[in-house]
């Protein structure tokens, strides 16, 4: 289910670390290296494997990863992305 803005407003209160960004939720991160990068890349898609809902993932500049939730098949934010982000948020 697509969630209102009172709703994403209400999830956003609880991650750190993430931001809306035309209408999808965004985090960048910086990594050591670029293997600390794919190390974390790999974990994610573990996980997104596990959870049958998967991030757009972008690696750029050797070491930074770019994750962008998004549920497509309703065209906005459901619980599941933000289910997913606060999991993320423990590897």
């Amino acid at each position: 289910m697509k969630l209102s803005q009172k709703q994403i407003a209400e999830h956003m209160k609880r991650l750190e670390g993430w931001s809306l960004v035309d209408g999808k939720l965004v985090r960048e991160l910086e990594f050591k290296d670029f293997a600390d990068a794919m190390k974390f890349v790999n974990k994610v898609a573990k996980l997104a494997e596990k959870e049958e809902h998967h991030p757009d993932i972008t690696i750029y500049s050797w070491n930074r990863v770019r994750l962008m939730l998004y549920t497509h098949d309703i065209g906005g934010l459901s619980d599941e992305d933000f289910n997913l982000a606060g999991k993320i948020e423990q590897i």
